[in-house]
Formats: structure tokens, sequence, C-alpha cells
């Protein structure tokens, strides 16, 4: 054995592991076997703490039934619990895509569960005889019901903070809608001049445009607080005695403080992945119309002297290396570029969804990586939006008082005294 290593065995032989890693040789070989995408599941906080809620629940569930001794859980509820307080998230070195529907992130956790609860136990790392990944931190589940019950609680846990950002945001337009409420300003048609409003009303579409998306985000991820732990493989149930689905489950609830309850349908549940395609498309949906928005707060603001410049966003960047005195619309651009994101992700969640085959899909772990980055994303859009430009946006109103004045869209107001006929006449 090489100074400063440990020897470890699994089914294909023998692999010198580094003696303060609190991982072992499945996590060593999925490393090497997956430099996917050089993100690390250690940079997705809300999988590892959701790994480590769902590993402490099964530990209480198989001592609650006498499956696991009491020091055993113990130390490994404890372990859990140092992981999710936020310590070694380091240690979760596994590429978050990776083969055979995240069976390397659930080994990934088994052994650095297991190698604190060893040290906890007063053992040294990689004394498996006294405390094993998979004989007891695995025990009763496997990754095919432990993996996407994570993913689910990450995912739920993710978009609650999503809607948090997005209120942040729609109080944000509701201010300025209040703010701009007597601002006269000509509505574009396509992009004619047409009939007059006000700055508030536009800034109200925005928020309530939020409104509509928060709830429609709320509804969709409803049915991910349906979950499959203690199903095992393909959600018949083999292997668990019987009650642990309902314990495991219980205790996932005590733990995370989130309504989760057992699938109605577990075999389903295990194979069918409808409610993350959905929740995927909610998003593509929100992102869509945030991109919109942007693309209004854009043109309102473009050209201070030769274009419309009925709105001026906060100056938070020079917007160019040539050209003197430029300021450009730099947060509404990033913004419509999470969007684009967005959308990409959404056609990736889709194509994973349906390359499922049979009893399982193989695929979950790109799902959870879309999904991810969308709501991350978005979420620190809508915060980025909301503070360093929606609060700050003030309204040229003299300017947009003259173009009202001088619009041809006034003869509308003309359409029930005169008739349609007589009012263009008048118009030009």
């Amino acid at each position: 054995m090489t100074p400063g290593h440990r020897t470890e065995h699994d089914l294909l032989g023998d692999r010198e592991v580094p003696a303060d890693a609190y991982w072992g040789i499945r996590t060593l070989r999925a490393c090497e076997n997956f430099p996917t995408t050089g993100t690390p599941i250690s940079a997705y906080p809300h999988l590892v703490d959701a790994l480590a809620a769902v590993k402490e629940a099964a530990a209480r569930a198989n001592e609650e039934l006498g499956l696991l001794a009491p020091e055993k859980a113990q130390a490994i509820v404890a372990a859990c619990r140092e992981i999710r307080n936020g310590h070694l998230h380091g240690q979760f070195v596994v590429d978050v895509v990776q083969g055979r529907a995240g069976t390397s992130t659930n080994m990934n956790a088994n052994e650095v569960i297991a190698n604190r609860a060893l040290e906890i136990l007063g053992h040294a790392k990689g004394e498996y005889g006294s405390l094993h990944p998979n004989e007891d931190v695995n025990l009763s589940h496997s990754t095919n019901d432990a993996y996407p019950t994570a993913i689910k609680v990450a995912t739920i846990n993710a978009v609650s903070e999503l809607l948090a950002a997005m209120s942040v945001m729609r109080e944000a337009f509701t201010a300025k809608a209040e703010e701009f409420r007597d601002v006269l300003k000509t509505v574009r048609t396509q992009p004619e001049d047409a009939v007059p409003m006000t700055l508030g009303q536009e800034f109200s579409l925005y928020a309530v445009m939020l409104e509509e998306n928060q709830g429609g985000l709320a509804e969709a991820v409803s049915p991910v607080h349906e979950i499959n732990l203690g199903i095992t493989a393909i959600g018949s149930g083999l292997n668990p005695p019987a009650g642990y689905a309902e314990a495991a489950c219980r205790h996932l609830a005590d733990i995370t403080r989130l309504p989760v309850v057992t699938a109605g349908n577990p075999v389903e549940t295990t194979q069918g992945y409808g409610a993350f395609v959905h929740l995927s498309g909610v998003l593509k949906r929100f992102a869509v119309r945030l991109s919109m928005s942007c693309n209004d707060l854009r043109l309102l603001s473009s050209g201070s002297r030769a274009e419309l410049n009925e709105i001026n966003l906060p100056a938070v960047q020079a917007g160019s290396g040539t050209m003197p005195g430029e300021v450009t619309a730099v947060i509404p651009e990033v913004v419509k570029q999470v969007a684009f994101e967005v959308i990409g992700n959404d056609a990736t969640v889709t194509m994973a969804a349906e390359a499922g085959q049979l009893q399982r899909n193989v695929f979950e772990p790109v799902i959870f990586h879309s999904l991810s980055e969308s709501i991350t994303h978005l979420r620190t859009a809508c915060l980025v939006l909301a503070e360093r430009c929606a609060a700050g946006i003030t309204a040229t109103t003299g300017a947009m008082r003259a173009a009202v004045m001088h619009s041809i869209g006034l003869v509308t107001a003309l359409n029930p005294h005169l008739g349609h006929t007589a009012a263009t006449g008048i118009a030009p």
C-alpha cells in the first residue's frame, strides 16, 4: 500500500484510495469513468443535503424495524446531520452527469456517510467490517428509490427559493406600476404607434405575469412530492420488510419538513418522469415570459437621444470599449441568456424522460442537472433583475407626454363620435 493511502476492494479488484478521503473505491471508479461536465455533485448543495436526509430517514426506519443496531443507526444519523449542516460537502466528488441512473452518486453518499460514521464509532476510515456503505448505510433501499427521492427533495427546495425570488421581482414591478400610474405614454403594436396608456399599466403587466407564473410553478411542483423511497429497484417492494416504505417516508417528512408521500403507484413513479417534464415545461413558460419582459425593457430604454428613451435603466456598467458614454441594458441581456438556457434545458429533460425503457430510466442525472440549472439560474436572474434593474428604473415623463400629444393614436378616441372613416381622414 502506498503511504498516505488505504486499500479497498470491490467486484473488479483492489484499488488504493487516499487515506484522508471519506469516499471510497466505488467513488474513485466513478470519477475515472465520468469526467463529463467537470461539475461535481458538491456544486449542488440541495442534492447533497437531500441525499443525507434520505440516508438518515432510511437509518431511522431500519432501526425502528429492528434491522439496524442502534449504535450503527445513531452513527449514521449523526454523520447525515453533519452533512446537512454543511460539513463534508467537498467529499461529494462524482460528476453530476453519469451513467446508470445515479448509482455513482448514491455510492458516493454511502461511502462518505459510512466513513464518517466509522469515525464517530471510533474506527478508521475503510474499516467496513464494523459499518459498511452497502450493508448498513444502503440497507433496505437502492439507488432506484434513494436517488429519485433525493432529486425530488432537492428540486422542491430549489423551487421554493425560486418562488421567493419571483416574489421579490414581482414586488419591484408592482412598486414601479404604482410609481408610474399617472405617467402617460403611447402604446406600440408591432411596433406602430397606437393608443395612449400609462407606464404604470405597462409595468403592472409584468407584475401580473409573475403572479400567474408563481401560481403555475407552485402547482407544477406538487406532484414532485410523491416519492418511491423504500420501494427498491423497480417499485415492486422486493426485499424491504413490511412497513419500511411507510416508516422511511414518515421519517423523511419529519427531517425535511416537506409533505412528501409514498406514491400511489410506485412502479409508475420509478419508471415515469412526467412530473419533471411538466415542471420543466412550466419553467420554460416562465422563461419565455421573462425574456419577453426584458425585450420591452431593452426597447423602452433604447437610444437616450435617437430612439424611444421612455425609461432609464440603472447605469450599472459601461457598455462599450469603443463608444464613449454608452451605457447598455446589461441586466436584461443576461436575464435573456438565462431564459435561452432554460428553453434548451427543457428540450434535454423532455428527451431524457422519453428515453426511459421498460421499468427504468437511466437518464435521471441529466434530468436533475438540467432542472437544477434552470431553477437556480432563474432564481439568480429574478433577484438580479429586481435589485439591479427594476428597482432603479426611472421614467422620461416629459418625452413620453410629448409623444402622446403628437401621436395619431389619439384619433382612435374619435371613433365612437365620428366613425372610423372620418377619423382616418383626420389622422394624417
